[in-house]
């Protein structure tokens, strides 16, 4: 698809166009992803259509919101856009996880899948 975008067959908005196609075949095609991670997939996908993105971070993108972690205490994790960071503290009886953002003593609790693991550098 990025190839038909480049391509411009149309007059007006040839980014866009692609670029929700590709929305709609990610949509089909990670159906069972949970929706955060979907959207962020979708997003990634429509990046690279619409030229934005590079090859090599939307795949890295697609393949960790696509791992099923399994999260456990003091395993390193960042948010899906990777804005903030921190480290699980424990889990609850019902899978929500508690985690402390890295450089301030405040405690959140997230679904397992608003997070994914942070990879060493």
């Amino acid at each position: 698809m990025r190839h038909c975008h480049r391509r411009a067959p149309f007059l007006f908005f040839n980014g866009n166009t692609f670029a929700d196609v590709g929305r709609q075949i990610v949509a089909a095609l990670f159906a069972d992803l949970p929706t955060a991670r979907r959207r962020e997939v979708m997003s990634a996908v429509a990046h690279y259509i619409a030229g934005v993105l590079p090859w090599e971070p939307m795949v890295e993108i697609v393949e960790s919101l696509c791992e099923s972690a399994d999260l456990k205490p003091g395993d390193r994790v960042k948010t899906l856009r990777g804005t903030t960071r921190g480290v699980i503290l424990r889990k609850l009886e019902d899978g929500r996880l508690v985690w402390q953002v890295d450089g301030s003593g405040t405690e959140l609790i997230s679904l397992p899948e608003g997070l994914i693991p942070e990879r060493a550098q």
